[in-house]
């Protein structure tokens, strides 16, 4: 049906895929966004944002997802906020299921922008004080610990620099390990040990995040005595990974171990006409900015591969580019 027909679907709405919107519909594309359950992505659980440009005095995670999505629909872009259950990316137009739904929609190229989620702990405290003390981006909240005492949780190389990106500003940073060796390369884990803000607490584990309305300190145990203490920090920082929210892309696109989406030509997957922007691609900076940096190329992208296979500008029947194609194939 023509009228379950766009020129590009975004399936995700943080800071990449509203970005691409924003670039897809003012380029006069049929744009849907499908924002999903958890709409606006990792912005939503931040509090104070100081590092995006254009906002001077700093503003509001979800203030600033909600001016976004706003711009972004000013164009023209559609919002839905299902959730996508599963996509088919075999032949073109390309289709997607949401959830509860038994009729596709149809698109001409895709951009997969559902971003990644750091992994947590899971224990007490630690959900409830995300935002207020509690976080995953060291690069992010640093700058709101000078003077105080963080915790980092992890062992690898992530957990190095967030430890050494957080001494930047904290008087003390403590790194919580539950082994006595590290998986962190030897050149980061020398840099760690050699910063003398930075002690290190290993075969520990942690208990329980402390503080009522923001962190207090945590609660570790010894896991060779099960000893259990508190330690009072200011702020808690989980470095043990990401995990890129692609689980109904594998078996359609090309992904590394990890879950990360291959970028194989610009912003463009192993699919052609699926393109992929944000955290779903980034293994190292994982900022807001670099996310709708990608998400302005991908729109950017798709928009030229469209005109390339002489489609843009034709969502409002999809028949016309499809029955054009099977003519000049039955002519060779």
């Amino acid at each position: 049906m023509a009228d379950r027909y766009y020129d590009v679907v975004i399936v995700g709405s943080g800071p990449a895929g509203y970005t691409a919107a924003l670039y897809a519909a003012r380029a006069s594309l049929k744009t849907l966004v499908f924002q999903g359950f958890e709409m606006g992505g990792q912005l939503m659980l931040t509090s104070d944002v100081e590092n995006y440009p254009g906002y001077r005095d700093g503003v509001m995670g979800p203030d600033m997802m909600d001016e976004f999505e706003a711009q972004a629909a000013r164009f023209g872009a559609e919002m839905r906020p299902e959730n996508v259950e599963r996509v088919d990316f075999s032949e073109r137009p390309f289709r997607l299921w949401a959830e509860d739904e038994d009729e596709p929609v149809d698109a001409g190229a895709v951009i997969i922008a559902t971003g990644a989620q750091a992994r947590w702990l899971g224990v007490p405290g630690e959900e409830r004080l995300q935002g207020k003390g509690v976080s995953g981006c060291a690069t992010c909240d640093a700058f709101f610990y000078k003077n105080k005492k963080a915790a980092v949780v992890g062992g690898g190389d992530t957990a190095m620099e967030e430890a050494g990106v957080l001494a930047k500003f904290a008087d003390e940073v403590v790194l919580i390990h539950r082994r006595d060796e590290f998986r962190a390369s030897r050149i980061m884990l020398d840099r760690a040990r050699k910063n003398s803000k930075i002690s290190f607490l290993t075969d520990t584990v942690v208990e329980e995040v402390l503080g009522e309305n923001n962190v207090e300190g945590v609660r570790v145990k010894d896991v060779n005595t099960g000893e259990e203490r508190e330690i009072p920090v200011d702020g808690f920082f989980a470095a043990i990974g990401h995990t890129p929210a692609t689980g109904i892309f594998e078996g359609q696109v090309e992904m590394d171990e990890g879950g990360y989406v291959f970028q194989k030509e610009h912003t463009m997957t192993s699919v052609p006409g699926v393109f992929a922007a944000g955290d779903v691609s980034d293994t190292r900076y994982r900022q807001a900015v670099t996310a709708a940096g990608d998400g302005c190329r991908a729109a950017i992208d798709a928009e030229r591969w469209l005109e390339e296979q002489g489609e843009a500008g034709d969502a409002e029947d999809p028949a016309v580019w499809t029955a054009e194609k099977e003519r000049d194939v039955a002519n060779l």
